[in-house]
């Protein structure tokens, strides 16, 4: 891979050794989604990193220009973890149950040790009887020189055509 001069001697040039870990790192973030951990999960953002779910059917959109479901910085993003884990997030207190799916894998540059990643996703929530699936795909940029690896920034691209209820109340 190109730009992978930064990166240990035990992953440069070995793709899948680097997937791999990558591949972990991503399954960590799912599992403590699931188990509703948001405060280690926002653990795993580097300082300055954001967080994005762009309009429905659209990946190219720029948050400046377009309303976003969520548009977050870094410090948005802190103050949704903290908002989420209060009993006055009445959309999830008691909270939903979910499971966060995984999959294509891929690296897709590198460039001075950060990662752009990308991999399909499937996020089921349940609540109150009712069953929401999200899928789509996440575009990620991923500091693979932190140790452990760090999100610099994470896109959620919804492959739906609308949101049903109409409303995201969960980090999928």
């Amino acid at each position: 891979m190109n730009g992978d001069v930064g990166l240990p001697a035990s992953l440069r040039n070995d793709n899948a050794a680097l997937r791999g870990r990558i591949e972990d790192f991503l399954y960590l973030e799912a599992d403590l989604l699931d188990d509703w951990k948001v405060e280690e999960w926002f653990a795993l953002f580097a300082e300055g990193a954001t967080y994005e779910v762009p309009p429905t059917g659209s990946d190219e959109s720029d948050p400046a220009t377009s309303l976003f479901y969520i548009a977050d910085d870094y410090v948005r993003l802190r103050e949704r973890v903290v908002r989420l884990t209060k009993k006055e997030a009445h959309s999830e207190f008691p909270r939903s149950q979910q499971r966060h799916m995984i999959s294509n894998v891929r690296i897709t540059g590198l460039t001075d040790g950060v990662a752009d990643v990308s991999c399909n996703f499937v996020t089921y929530r349940a609540k109150r009887g009712v069953v929401d699936t999200y899928y789509g795909k996440h575009l990620y940029r991923i500091d693979v020189n932190a140790e452990p690896f760090r999100i610099k920034s994470k896109r959620s691209v919804l492959a739906m055509d609308m949101l049903y209820p109409g409303k995201l109340t969960i980090i999928i």
